[in-house]
Parts: structure tokens; sequence; C-alpha cells
């Protein structure tokens, strides 16, 4: 990747990370996370269809920063990649992903941990480093180290793999797909700083 794609990255998400957990801050700062598709822009806003189906509109504040989620290919996870999974703890207790990030070398150390994830009322997340890759009949069995602890993850042929580029305004359209930590205002009022914009029709499956 060039120095300048790198610093664009470590740039926008240096500050408030879109894919740190959010639980260490306190509860009235903690981000709504919102996941839809895109109905309407305005320069200042963006009016997006929940998965609920219900339409909340968020107000986009500004430097604005912004990524483009892509397809990935499960190949290019190996021993020392850094990678996301929301994934569903199993009996045995490991994990089974229900979708894996790429993280780009820029964004390494980016929620470093286990934690809850809300995406399914059971789903976890683990953002580690990869320590071994196994592929078996089943998948592929990743073994994940990060500062706390460690974890096994199968990854099933079905799971989607993408990884994270450098995104622009022209990723705001209708129809397209976002994944964003929006900030509740006094107000009632959600704004966001940062979203995650599926490329090419992918819906971001974080």
């Amino acid at each position: 990747m060039k120095p300048s794609v790198i610093r664009r990255l470590a740039a926008a998400f240096a500050m408030v990370l879109l894919f740190a957990p959010g639980i260490a801050a306190p509860q009235s700062q903690a981000p709504t996370r919102v996941r839809g598709e895109i109905l309407a822009v305005q320069d200042d806003a963006l009016t997006v269809r929940e998965r609920s189906g219900k339409s909340v509109r968020l107000t986009l504040n500004e430097p604005l920063a912004l990524l483009a989620v892509v397809k990935a290919d499960i190949g290019r996870i190996a021993p020392g990649s850094y990678v996301g999974s929301a994934a569903l703890p199993q009996p045995d207790g490991t994990l089974k992903a229900v979708e894996v990030v790429i993280f780009p070398e820029a964004m390494r150390g980016v929620g470093e941990g286990h934690y809850p994830w809300d995406l399914t009322p059971e789903a976890t997340m683990t953002n580690a480093a990869v320590e071994s890759v196994v592929g078996e009949v089943s998948g592929r069995v990743l073994k994940l180290k990060y500062k706390d602890g460690e974890k096994t993850l199968l990854v099933p042929p079905e799971a989607p793999i993408v990884t994270l580029e450098p995104g622009d305004r022209s990723l705001l359209r209708p129809g397209n797909h976002v994944f964003v930590n929006a900030m509740r205002q006094p107000d009632g009022s959600l704004a966001a700083s940062r979203i995650a914009v599926g490329r090419d029709g992918l819906v971001p499956p974080m």
C-alpha cells in the first residue's frame, strides 16, 4: 500500500476508531451503531434505512472520514495479519465467524480485544493478530492472539471476508450500504464523523 494511502487511513481514524468497542466510554457517550441502506444524501446529512426498516437521519460532521468496504480473498489472511471478526460462541469455547475484516496495516491495533457485539444478540467481536491458519473441510481455523488472551476462530466458507480502503464522498449515494458509529446529540439527533460504505453493492457485514 502506498505511504500516502497509509497516512490517509491513519489520520482518518487516529482519534476515534470506527471499529473500537465503545463500551469503555460513559454510557451517555457510547456510540449508536447504524447499519443500513442510504435513502437520501444532503450536503450535511444522510438518511439511512436500518435493517429494522426504520429510517434515521445522520448529521455529517466535518472533517468526515470515509472508508470503502470491499470484498477480499480469505487467502490474504496469514500469520501476522490483523483482523476483526464478528462471531458466535460455540459450546466448545471456540468461535464461528459471521464475517471477517482484514485490517490494513495502518489500522493494526484498532479495537484490540474480545467483547460483545450488537450484530446479533449472541455475537462477539474479536480484533486480534493471526497467530496461525489451518485449513479444514469445514473452513479455515485461525488462532487469534490479543493483549489479554487468545481465541480459536472457525471461518466457514460462507462467511464474508472484506477489507477496508480509503473512500470519499462519491460513495455516499442512494442504494449504497453503510456501517456507522453515530453519536447521540443533546437534542436526540444522531451525528457521524466516520462512515464505512460498501463499494460495488457490498453490504458491510460487520
